[in-house]
């Protein structure tokens, strides 16, 4: 194996922790009948991608959620309270970890995020942590809302390679989601899938970093 230079980790449950039990809890809350059909770890419905790309605004995403719940007299404050329920926050030490990194490799975030998501992150770090967003712990932060693709689609990891121009062999790419690893590796990135066993601290362990 090439020696590792780069690294692109992915957010959730990656830094940020999130919980997707609690989010069916709140969704079958809201009257959203087979909450996995719709949205989870290994696929969503399409109103969820849109958002996810930046093709709509939180205001149609929320219209979206009345339609699939077919109640109309659902508030912006329910649905961003239902949808926000999955976001945890990030564990003590990991900021520590990403700023370690980043002074010994080229760091890249890599996210599948909306607007809402985004909001509540920024906001529930800098509250807990005292900082504005994560551009201060990468050298670039690519979310997927703000380039108007997600992964796995290959054209976001492309994106990322033709602007920073980096060797897939030397890039070392983190996430929870087999399906985002799996597009990775059919790129040429090292790929190391991040669980609740696994976690990034052990992941860098083992690959020496």
């Amino acid at each position: 194996m090439e020696k590792i230079k780069n690294i692109v980790l992915d957010y959730g449950n990656v830094i940020f922790m999130i919980d997707f039990m609690k989010l069916k809890v709140a969704f079958t809350q809201l009257g959203i009948e087979n909450v996995d059909e719709v949205f989870g770890h290994h696929g969503q419905s399409a109103l969820f991608d849109d958002f996810d790309k930046g093709k709509i605004d939180s205001a149609q995403f929320r219209d979206g959620i009345r339609e699939i719940t077919k109640n109309s007299a659902l508030t912006d404050s329910q649905i961003d309270a239902a949808w926000n329920s999955l976001l945890i926050g990030v564990p003590k030490g990991y900021h520590d970890v990403l700023l370690d990194l980043k002074g010994k490799y080229r760091t890249f975030l890599l996210s599948n995020n909306n607007a809402i998501h985004y909001a509540y992150c920024m906001n529930h770090i800098h509250e807990q942590y005292g900082v504005a967003d994560n551009e201060g712990f990468f050298e670039k932060t690519y979310y997927s809302h703000l380039v108007g693709m997600r992964k796995p689609d290959a054209e976001i990891f492309e994106l990322v390679m033709r602007e920073q121009g980096l060797n897939p062999a030397e890039t070392l790419f983190v996430d929870d989601s087999p399906q985002h690893l799996a597009m990775a590796r059919q790129l040429g990135w090292h790929i190391a899938l991040c669980t609740k066993e696994k976690p990034l601290q052990l992941i860098l362990e083992e690959f020496g970093l």
